[in-house]
C-alpha cells in the first residue's frame, strides 16, 4: 500500500525543455522546485509546489528526439472551486503560450476548457470541484 503522505511525480519528455518550463511554471503557476543537466545523457525539470503531493518532471534525452503526444487524450486536469480563480488561471495559460483547443473528449468542454502545450500534451482546467 501506498501511504498517504507518497509523493507523486508525473515524468514526460519534450524536445523542448526551456520552452516547456516557462509555460507551466507561468501557465498554472508552478514553481521550478529542481533542475539537472547532463545526469546520464538527460536534462531535466522539476516543477510544483513545496507543499503539495505531487510534481511534474519534464526531462529530454540529449541526441534522441521525444516527438509530440502519441494522442490528443493525453490530459492532466485541474479542478478549480472558485470561479473567478479558474477564470484568472485560464487567462494565465494564454499569456503563457498554451493555445485554446476543443477537447478531444466533449466532456472536458462541459464546464472546462482545454489548453495544448507546444508538445501537443493538454491541460484542462475544470470550473469545478471534484468530487468523488
Amino acid at each position: 500500500m501506498i501511504p498517504k503522505t507518497a509523493k507523486l511525480r508525473v515524468a514526460r519528455p519534450t524536445d523542448n525543455l526551456t520552452d516547456i518550463t516557462n509555460m507551466y511554471v507561468e501557465g498554472l503557476g508552478f514553481e521550478l522546485l529542481g533542475s539537472f543537466d547532463d545526469h546520464n545523457g538527460f536534462d531535466g525539470s522539476i516543477l510544483g509546489h513545496p507543499h503539495h503531493n505531487y510534481h511534474l518532471e519534464f526531462t529530454h534525452h540529449r541526441g534522441s528526439k521525444s516527438g509530440r503526444a502519441p494522442s490528443q487524450d493525453n490530459l492532466l486536469v485541474f479542478y478549480f472551486c472558485e470561479p473567478s480563480v479558474w477564470d484568472h488561471c485560464c487567462q494565465q495559460m494564454l499569456s503563457a503560450g498554451f493555445t485554446a483547443v476543443a477537447s478531444y473528449n466533449n466532456y472536458w468542454d462541459l464546464l472546462g476548457k482545454t489548453f495544448e502545450d507546444v508538445d501537443g500534451y493538454r491541460v484542462v482546467l475544470q470550473n469545478r470541484e471534484w468530487t468523488a
